[in-house]
């Protein structure tokens, strides 16, 4: 995020003709160069999926829940608010600073803009090294429920089996570098995973789950809540990818 704000004023805009970052088709008109607040688009059918994705910490609850001292559902608030604090924040510096930087010429993915443009600069490849660390370190916090709900559904029936455990966990690491390597544009990751599994999750699954396991009279507060949550994250996640898949037709 930091590199974002910094790199803001390294690369003029309009961009100038005779530039390397030919392929964002950057024009010299000064009007590519001024902020529109809202601006929708076919594009924007990534937008709630993307940030309903972002925010997607579910699955960790649990892991991190048993690594506390002393765990309670209080200390657990804090560091979920806490977490999802720090999330927002560094995500709406570098979504801000980005759009700034590129305005409609934003990429996808962000820092593919800076290496277009800056392709040998220290601080960008300083930052590609430092995200590269941070997933391979996250891999294994996430993929801990994923192997773990794989085993529960397919294999519940058998004996645990050191073989089963690796097969399981090589088939999902398999599965995972071959979408990295041939999904052309990382927002259709995005999107597709933000409009199904990641909506389920934030507004569906917890919305049934209070329905379910309340005792208060339906008309309450609460359960009419829960209930316009669960409606929401259904309208949203189909309205998300239907025109996300006719994005694709057009294409």
């Amino acid at each position: 995020s930091l590199q974002i704000m910094i790199k803001k004023w390294s690369i003029p805009c309009p961009l100038p003709p005779s530039s390397a970052i030919e392929t964002l088709q950057v024009s010299n008109s000064t009007g590519d160069c001024k902020a529109k607040l809202f601006h929708l688009s076919k594009e924007s059918a990534y937008a709630i999926p993307t940030m309903a994705f972002s925010f997607l910490c579910h699955t960790s609850v649990l892991p991190i829940y048993c690594e506390l001292r002393s765990p309670s559902k209080s200390r657990m608030q804090n560091v979920t608010v806490t977490g999802i604090g720090l999330s927002f924040v560094i995500y709406f510096m570098s979504a801000l600073f980005g759009y700034l930087t590129f305005y409609d010429k934003v990429d996808s993915e962000l820092l593919q803009g800076y290496s277009r443009y800056l392709p040998h600069d220290i601080v960008i490849m300083t930052v590609k090294v430092a995200i590269l660390f941070a997933v391979l370190l996250t891999v294994p916090l996430i993929h801990f429920p994923a192997r773990k709900a794989v085993l529960m559904v397919f294999f519940s029936h058998l004996p645990a089996s050191w073989i089963c455990h690796i097969l399981v966990t090589l088939t999902l690491n398999t599965i995972i570098v071959l979408f990295a390597m041939y999904v052309p544009d990382i927002k259709n990751v995005f999107g597709v995973v933000g409009s199904t599994t990641s909506t389920c999750l934030l507004f569906v699954y917890p919305g049934l789950f209070y329905l379910k396991l309340s005792r208060e009279d339906f008309l309450s507060p609460q359960k009419l809540g829960a209930c316009a949550l669960v409606i929401f994250g259904i309208c949203v996640g189909l309205l998300s990818l239907v025109l996300i898949i006719l994005n694709w037709i057009d294409q």
